[in-house]
């Protein structure tokens, strides 16, 4: 759900905190290959907050993943036109693009649209995984770079605090994290049920078909260690190389593939057999019987059914992870819906503390702190109980005073 929100005109920001503007990159608008590219290590923030700092930009976050890249800065020296065409030479520097490269896959966010977006990125809201309690992680981890930098002030602490309070509130009021909600989700889920942390584990595409690609590509933003491409055709694996930005295997390796494989994904779509229960069994042999978990996405199979019956290959078909979601997608969008409510109340609190409005255009000024406290009651009471809180926030509702 994305939504764009409308500056309230009766607010001024103040211009001794600055304006919030955002540049960035993510799934949604920009290709993998350029997020890639974009990515700024560890090891290259130093570097890249001194060019900040060059551009005389004096507050700001570096937020970089394998999923997004975004640049967060507080300003009240320049407009967002100004800063966002600096960020964006600074990127096209690093990353070796073209500006308009760059230009035609970012986005430029300011203020109370800005903090939206933030609060929504660390409630994992508006990431390829819904509700991947990594990101907030992520950003907690940026903000202690950029601190460690010398690059954070008031205004962007206190941002990043809000931020994961709206994430908190997502997290208590909602189930959105705790359920599935796509295919690619259901597979990271699944996958993390078999082997941990998947910064340790190799995963292997065998075929270039549209379903197993997008898996791969949840799987590598979901930190998979290490993805290796195969196909018949050298020059499709050599292209599907490129689009992944992975390493490219030889299709006559596939013995010694799928015996460093922890994850293999097949989409090959060709009526045949690609992984029988004979080279399945040879591979979790030399792997000592390490597991291997096998998704299909071959239609019809790539994979012979009768490798089920082997003790360490867990062999999930499209619609097995079909079934997997199919509770989350039942509540998908009540949960959403109700996530970026939190969301928009949070961003909305936020940019209407740290304004300056003008008491006589704003009738409800108070109103969000009553609301606030009924709400904090509400849960304290039910325990942190979501569907309790809710049932005794509407009833205090319906006995206050009609004149309240």
């Amino acid at each position: 759900m994305t939504e764009n929100i409308m500056i309230d005109q009766k607010a001024k920001v103040d211009q001794s905190e600055g304006s919030l503007i955002i540049v960035g990159a993510n799934h949604r608008s920009s290709t993998m290959l350029l997020r890639d590219r974009l990515y700024i290590s560890e090891t290259a923030l130093p570097s890249f907050y001194s060019r900040l700092r060059d551009a005389e930009f004096n507050e700001a976050i570096i937020l970089s993943t394998t999923d997004l890249t975004e640049i967060i800065i507080a300003t009240p020296k320049t407009s967002v036109q100004n800063a966002s065409a600096e960020v964006v030479k600074l990127l096209s520097a690093h990353a070796g693009e073209s500006r308009s490269e760059i230009e035609s896959q970012i986005y430029t966010l300011s203020d109370r649209e800005a903090i939206k977006h933030l609060f929504a990125v660390a409630a994992a809201l508006d990431s390829l995984v819904i509700g991947d309690a990594q990101l907030l992680g992520q950003l907690r981890s940026a903000h202690r770079l950029a601190r460690n930098n010398a690059m954070t002030g008031g205004s962007l602490d206190r941002l990043i605090s809000a931020a994961q309070k709206a994430a908190q509130r997502v997290s208590l009021e909602t189930e959105i994290d705790q359920r599935p909600v796509s295919i690619a989700a259901a597979g990271v889920q699944v996958a993390r049920d078999l082997h941990g942390d998947l910064a340790r584990c190799t995963g292997l595409l065998i075929g270039a078909g549209e379903m197993g690609e997008m898996l791969a590509s949840s799987m590598r933003s979901a930190g998979l260690g290490n993805l290796v491409v195969t196909h018949p055709s050298e020059q499709r694996a050599d292209t599907l190389g490129q689009h992944l930005n992975c390493h490219v295997g030889n299709i006559e390796d596939l013995a010694q593939l799928l015996a460093q494989a922890d994850l293999v994904l097949t989409s090959m779509n060709t009526r045949r057999y690609v992984l029988d229960v004979e080279s399945l069994k040879t591979a979790t042999k030399a792997r000592r019987r390490k597991p291997i978990f096998v998704i299909d996405t071959g239609v019809p199979g790539d994979v012979d059914p009768a490798v089920e019956t082997l003790e360490d290959v867990f062999l999930y078909t499209l619609d097995d992870l079909e079934r997997v979601t199919r509770e989350g997608r039942a509540s998908r969008a009540q949960e959403a819906e109700t996530a970026w409510d939190i969301v928009d109340d949070e961003a909305r609190r936020y940019f209407h503390d740290n304004t300056t409005t003008d008491p006589a255009l704003d009738e409800t000024s108070s109103e969000p702190d009553e609301m606030e406290k009924l709400r904090q009651a509400a849960l304290k009471e039910a325990g942190g109980d979501a569907e309790k809180a809710t049932k005794l926030l509407l009833q205090r509702l319906k006995n206050l005073p009609k004149d309240t």
